[in-house]
Formats: C-alpha cells, sequence, structure tokens
C-alpha cells in the first residue's frame, strides 16, 4: 500500500471537485471513485469527466483511473428519499432533511476503502463537511473518524480518511479552490461542477448551475456570495484528516 497514493470520493459536485484538485496537489498518483445511486440530480456523473480532464492537465501526469460503481439497487431499494425520487423537499420528524439519504456516506466510504485495497492506496479523500451542512449525521467528523477506525479494523489496512472541507463553510471552500488553481478552477468549478438536488442545469447563476431555491442551491450560493464580498468566514487553514494514528 503506498502512503502517497489517494483514492477520491468525486461526485461531480463543487466539494468533490476542490477535493480533487487539493489531492492533486499533494500526491503523485490521485485516484477517483463515483456513485450512481438513483439520485435525482445524476447529471452530476455527467460532469465528473469534463472535471477530470481539465484537472489532469493542471497538474499532469498525477490523475489515475477513474472507477464508477452503481449502487442504485442498494440505495434506492432501501427506500425513497427526496434525493432518489420526485418528492418535496421538506424537514422529517426527526428534525433531518428528507434529503438525508440514510447509510448513504458510509456505504460510499465501505466501497471506496474496498477499492483502495485492491489498488493499493491508503489514503482516501472526501468532501463530508459539518461547517456548512445540512445537519446529515454521516457527514460528521466523528463519524468520519469512527469509519476509519471500522474499516481499518474490518480490512486490516491503515487507511487515512482525508476531509479537507471538514471545518471550512463554502464561502472558505470557493476560497480554498481559488488559492489552490486562481480564478481558472474557481471557474471550472463555478461552472462545470453540480449541486442542485433537482439536477437543473438549465440556468447559469452567478454560483454556477442549477435552480435557486433547493438547500444545496442556497448554501452554494450564499458561500460564494459571502466569498466575492470578502467576508468569508471559514478557516483557510491545513485540511483536518480523521487521524493519521488510528
Amino acid at each position: 500500500m503506498n502512503d502517497q497514493c489517494a483514492l477520491v470520493l468525486f461526485s461531480g459536485g463543487q466539494d468533490s471537485a476542490t477535493c480533487l484538485a487539493w489531492a492533486l496537489d499533494r500526491y503523485p498518483h490521485v485516484e477517483t471513485v463515483g456513485f450512481a445511486y438513483g439520485q435525482r440530480h445524476a447529471v452530476e456523473l455527467d460532469c465528473r469527466a469534463p472535471i477530470r480532464s481539465a484537472l489532469a492537465a493542471n497538474w499532469p501526469g498525477r490523475l489515475g483511473a477513474d472507477h464508477t460503481l452503481d449502487l442504485s439497487a442498494t440505495l434506492a431499494g432501501l427506500g425513497a428519499t427526496a434525493l432518489t425520487s420526485d418528492t418535496a423537499i421538506a424537514m422529517t420528524d426527526e428534525g433531518l432533511p428528507n434529503t438525508f439519504v440514510p447509510g448513504r456516506n458510509l456505504l460510499f466510504l465501505t466501497c471506496a476503502a474496498a477499492l483502495a485495497y485492491r489498488r493499493g492506496l491508503r489514503r482516501i479523500v472526501a468532501g463530508m463537511c459539518e461547517t456548512d451542512y445540512s445537519g446529515y449525521p454521516d457527514c460528521r467528523d466523528d463519524t468520519i473518524k469512527a469509519m476509519q477506525l471500522a474499516l481499518n479494523l474490518g480490512m486490516q489496512r491503515r487507511f487515512v480518511l482525508e476531509t479537507p472541507l471538514m471545518w471550512r463553510d463554502k464561502a472558505a471552500t470557493w476560497e480554498l479552490a481559488a488559492a489552490l488553481g486562481g480564478e481558472a478552477l474557481v471557474e471550472l468549478i463555478r461552472v462545470e461542477t453540480h449541486s442542485c438536488y433537482l439536477g437543473d442545469r438549465t440556468r447559469l447563476h452567478d454560483w454556477g448551475y442549477g435552480c435557486d431555491s433547493c438547500p444545496a442551491c442556497a448554501l452554494r450560493a450564499a458561500g460564494w456570495r459571502r466569498w466575492r464580498a470578502g467576508t468569508g468566514s471559514g478557516s483557510i487553514g491545513a485540511a483536518s484528516p480523521a487521524g493519521e494514528s488510528a
């Protein structure tokens, strides 16, 4: 297992594209994995190839293979949510938005670790964040730390789960992209990535494509405006991995 090789969970969205740039800036060999899970915004998967091509040109020789895993029968089969069916987005009785897909990120990390095991990749990079997020419990830092421990015990490996955005809000995520690749990378992420839960790519706003009404669009737009106004509150310091010693 090579300590300097990474696997990035890459959906085609703003956060995962920023994480991919972050990994390419640090590691000599980076692979990507995307997941088809019956998501309502499956258009995000179409965004992956153009973004990969652009980033490969920015960091020549570093971007390796891409992998796509189909989990649609698993996640969609466990029950519909507003992210996997044509359902109005609302809060549930549990206080979570109904865009929460139970077990999604846990399954993603498990499958990514199994792939990393086969590919000899030690570092697994993902865009989970608990600074600007919708309250999803599987995005929390404690969850990622627990998953790292479970994966290392269950697969007898020393994976390191890295979450560069964990303590960054959306304004700071835009700032990180600017620090990594300047305005060119910001523009790539603005125009080519997709975050809108409804899959709307018919309207281009100053912050990117989207419906401008779903929670994902609201977070992305608000972060863009804070960053452009120079009032982003997120830290632009070093990323916080789940723990080298776990």
